[in-house]
């Protein structure tokens, strides 16, 4: 792994306005636009060829994302603001993140939405709201290694501008040192994380919630009925590993009420995590 040089230009003075970011030694682009900006946006960059991510929070605090593609990104996100306006897109996002590129065109941005799916889907961070995209693209061998490059790319701007959508969930390595969180019917294992704690695959969660947790750690109990309804939980078993954003959270979904993870998770000798 090599160093990467960003240059970031905030093009209003704001973190919370239009942003762009770039790579060195790279002619793509990235763009992270505010919708409240979209109506009055008249920059010749993203009406260019892309791919974008519109990033959006469900009622239960769960992120979630659509990914699309278009040969005029800024016709296409006007045209998800008309949608949603009539009634045709139920879901509201808060801001879209566009990637546009010097040499892109129809067959390529395809390739690059179904890819970017599947990424997503994978790495299990964000429920995925884009519903079909084209899988049989073909492309020349060529073609395929540089889109692949542009997708490494990617990567790295969309997590540098606050996105973990394309980011896998941490692995264990040698020096990992495994944390354990038990409880009525409950037995889970982990380890702290980059990104807060993570809960490896086959961890069993308790098989029923208290009444407090919905009261007073909501969050948590609407973060369990949404990891059991995408089947990341299914009977009652993690089917793969998943990072929560702090160990409190990991508990609390795991043992059904709320809980202080500094306290509920130990090493296997007993050793609580907060020591």
């Amino acid at each position: 792994m090599y160093g990467k040089a960003i240059e970031l230009f905030l093009v209003n003075g704001s973190a919370d306005s239009l942003t762009t970011a770039e790579l060195s030694n790279w002619n793509g682009k990235a763009i992270k636009i505010p919708r409240t900006e979209i109506a009055g946006c008249d920059r010749d960059d993203i009406k260019g060829v892309g791919v974008y991510f519109l990033m959006c929070q469900e009622d239960d605090g769960t992120d979630s994302v659509y990914i699309g593609e278009a040969e005029n990104v800024l016709d296409r996100l006007s045209q998800h603001l008309r949608d949603y306006q009539s009634g045709k897109e139920k879901y509201y996002w808060n801001t879209a993140v566009i990637f546009v590129g010097r040499d892109l065109n129809k067959a390529l941005i395809r390739y690059l939405e179904n890819r970017f799916v599947e990424i997503a889907k994978d790495c299990g961070r964000y429920s995925i709201l884009t519903k079909n995209t084209y899988k049989n693209t073909v492309l020349k061998e060529t073609q395929i290694a540089t889109m692949e490059e542009f997708i490494d790319n990617v990567k790295i701007l969309i997590n540098t501008l606050g996105y973990k959508v394309l980011v896998p969930v941490p692995k264990a390595t040698d020096d990992t040192v495994y944390l354990y969180c038990k409880g009525t019917e409950a037995n889970a294992k982990g380890f702290v994380s980059t990104g807060g704690f993570t809960v490896l695959s086959g961890s069993k969660i308790s098989d029923h919630t208290v009444p407090s947790l919905e009261t007073q750690g909501k969050g948590y109990f609407n973060l369990r009925n949404t990891l059991i309804k995408e089947e990341v939980i299914k009977d009652g078993v993690f089917q793969k590993d998943y990072e929560f954003s702090a160990s409190s959270a990991a508990s609390a979904v795991i043992l059904g009420h709320t809980s202080n993870g500094n306290v509920d998770w130990k090493t296997e000798n007993g050793t609580k995590l907060k020591d």
